[in-house]
């Protein structure tokens, strides 16, 4: 490929879209005001723009992720101004979500890539399971209107209850479900007690979807 040909098949589209795919996995977010992102996903930014990190647990702006052992939050980022920041998560694809003002999700604390500063959100937990990873019980809850990006270990599938998944693969679900964390004796009987395939969230009811990806993503274990 000639450099020039290089140079203009991978620059920037132009577009009115606030949030803009580039490529499966990088975000062109069109700043005019404020935008959060999740701490450490800017890989580049153009125009006037500030980054304040918040890492406070308590009230106004919340850490994305807070790990159960430790009670430490990876915080999110605040993006004030005018101009264009590019945010990425470990290669990870990115799927973009319009939430109207009468809707929500609840995604894995691990998963939120950024989102508009209209949609509101809070952190909220899961119960605790001995064994089972704190991002799999961790969950950030994103109420519109707004728009949300949320980023997936390859392709999502979207199963509509009843269901259970694996935690460490489990990324998002509608408002209207509470799952519960239930271990399977029969995968602790065939697998051993050690597997983190024995713990599973439990989806019950007859409406809703619960997203998962192929992939587990395992987080540091109690």
């Amino acid at each position: 490929m000639q450099l020039d040909d290089f140079v203009s098949e991978n620059a920037p589209d132009e577009s009115r879209d606030r949030f803009e795919l580039e490529n499966s996995k990088l975000l062109d977010i069109d700043v005019n005001g404020t935008v959060m992102t999740k701490a450490g996903s800017m890989i580049a930014y153009e125009g006037d723009l500030s980054f304040t990190g918040k890492s406070s647990a308590e009230g106004g702006l919340t850490g994305f992720l807070k790990n159960q052992v430790s009670s430490e939050g990876t915080p999110v980022m605040e993006v004030e101004g005018e101009g264009h920041v590019y945010v990425a998560e470990q290669g990870k694809r990115i799927q973009i979500l319009e939430l109207d003002d009468d809707e929500s999700i609840s995604v894995n604390g691990n998963d939120v890539l950024a989102f508009e500063d209209s949609v509101e959100y809070k952190i909220g937990t899961i119960g605790s399971v001995g064994g089972a990873s704190a991002a799999g019980l961790t969950n950030v809850f994103l109420s519109g209107p707004g728009m949300v990006a949320i980023t997936t270990h390859g392709d999502p599938l979207v199963l509509e209850p009843p269901v259970r998944t694996d935690p460490d693969a489990t990324v998002a679900w509608s408002s209207d479900l509470s799952p519960s964390i239930t271990t399977d004796r029969s995968l602790s009987d065939s697998i051993g007690q050690s597997s983190g395939e024995t713990y599973q969230m439990a989806f019950d009811g007859s409406s809703g979807f619960v997203v998962v990806q192929p992939y587990e993503e395992t987080a540091q274990r109690a």
